[in-house]
């Protein structure tokens, strides 16, 4: 099995961009528009109805998605990337739990643990000198050591930060429309789709001053 291992793109990578993105946010808005009609699927696919109320509805459908997004980029650009991979793991594993046991909890608590894994993962990796974001964004950027560790010192903490606000989302939302359980699981599921994305994106963009900082080939020079 392949993974997504060196710091410079590949040939697949370079030609699929957009492909990458579509890969990882397409089981996130399966599982957003599956929550949202999951009693419309429920009624005209009743075999879903197996699963439980929407949101396990939604959940199935998110680790069949995930599954898929992962078969395809090993299929198309040749390997696994690494992060979507481990997400896939914890996704089926407790998406299957919680599906199980018709337990909401192990759903709510999915991002809350892989944002800690991955926070922890990049923070002691830096513990020991080593930059792991490199092997994560290999496709995107090409950046000095510093620039890496820079970079991975920050996502490390976002991370964190990511999953305390999700805990913060999930128990509060409970806690306010309680008892009306499906009006939270909405409101969580809303907030993992259109208030995650959104905070990443922003985070994301900036990093850019850091990645323009610290590229070996800035594009005024790589234009001469």
């Amino acid at each position: 099995m392949k993974f997504e291992s060196d710091t410079t793109p590949t040939s697949a990578d370079r030609h699929h961009p957009m492909l990458k993105l579509a890969l990882e946010l397409g089981p996130l808005l399966v599982f957003f528009f599956a929550n949202l009609r999951g009693e419309w699927l429920a009624a005209n696919f009743p075999v879903l109805s197996l699963l439980g109320g929407p949101l396990f509805i939604a959940s199935g459908l998110f680790m069949a998605a995930t599954v898929i997004s992962l078969v395809v980029s090993k299929v198309v650009l040749g390997h696994l990337p690494i992060m979507p991979f481990i997400s896939g793991i914890v996704v089926i594993v407790f998406g299957g739990l919680g599906i199980y046991l018709q337990d909401e909890l192990f759903f709510k608590m999915k991002p809350t643990i892989i944002n800690t894994l991955f926070g922890v993962v990049l923070l002691g990796g830096l513990a020991f000198g080593k930059s792991l974001l490199g092997y994560v964004f290999n496709a995107a950027f090409q950046l000095d050591a510093e620039g890496w560790r820079k970079l991975t010192l920050r996502w490390g903490v976002f991370f964190l930060f990511l999953a305390i606000l999700n805990e913060i989302v999930w128990r509060g939302a409970n806690a306010y429309y309680l008892p009306d359980a499906k009006a939270a699981d909405d409101f969580w599921v809303a907030f993992k789709v259109w208030g995650t994305m959104p905070v990443t994106l922003a985070f994301t963009m900036f990093q850019m001053p850091l990645i323009m900082k610290h590229s070996p080939n800035p594009p005024e020079e790589a234009g001469k």
